[in-house]
């Protein structure tokens, strides 16, 4: 389970040349990928051996997956991510519900910003399918800070240098399951040729209020 610490390390959890192969029509450089409408790859996550054993790890065997984002950090996307706070989620479409917003759209899908009670009750795995080293910009966590509670933007940085700070190195199969609302950030890659490419998902037991619904996957 996703312990106090809020994170997990899974060396060798899936065939990443499988995983590939499920994101062929989506692994085309760009830095950041939401994926809808992707039956195989939503097969897969809810109903593979070795998506269900890992929920199970994590204490999250009754969340389905919600939301999947394909990251590749490389040559020509490359990029710094400050600490930060996940706090929306992904819906089929906009509907007014109390105590859900603001409303915004990314690549042409509706996100929207929830109690963040929900944003507590989920959690987020990273998939990834090519090695990541102190070169390439491996994800950073700061330990603990999931039970915070959400962050004000001003305190962010505080907290995070007052946290242990966890690097989340990888080998191409591998995963890292975090808390959502951790606080996580990354470099700019220092590696001139090396890809790195990860497969985002968040998970969730809940069901959403007032007419909304997840977009899924």
């Amino acid at each position: 389970m996703l312990d106090s610490a809020g994170y997990a390390h899974f060396p060798r959890a899936f065939e990443s040349a499988d995983l590939l192969q499920l994101l062929e029509a989506h692994d085309n450089g760009q830095a950041g990928e939401r994926i809808a409408n992707c039956e195989p790859l939503s097969d897969w996550l809810s109903h593979s051996p070795e998506v269900a054993g890992l929920l199970g790890k994590i204490g999250h065997v009754n969340s389905r997956p919600v939301r999947a984002i394909l990251f590749d950090k490389g040559p020509t996307t490359n990029w710094v991510l400050g600490w930060h706070q996940d706090r929306t989620i992904c819906v089929k479409k906009r509907v007014e519900t109390e105590g859900y917003g603001p409303f915004t759209t990314k690549a042409g899908l509706v996100h929207v910003e929830p109690p963040f009670e929900l944003i507590e009750g989920m959690a987020t795995v990273r998939f990834h399918l090519d090695p990541v080293d102190g070169s390439n910009a491996p994800l950073r966590i700061a330990v603990g800070s999931h039970k915070v509670g959400k962050i004000p933007a001003r305190e962010v940085e505080a907290i995070a240098r007052r946290s242990d700070i966890v690097a989340c190195y990888a080998e191409a199969g591998d995963t890292w399951a975090y808390s959502t609302p951790i606080l996580h950030s990354s470099e700019r890659s220092q590696s001139a040729g090396q890809r790195r490419r990860v497969l985002q998902v968040d998970f969730s037991p809940d069901s959403l209020k007032g007419g909304l619904d997840w977009l899924g996957i």
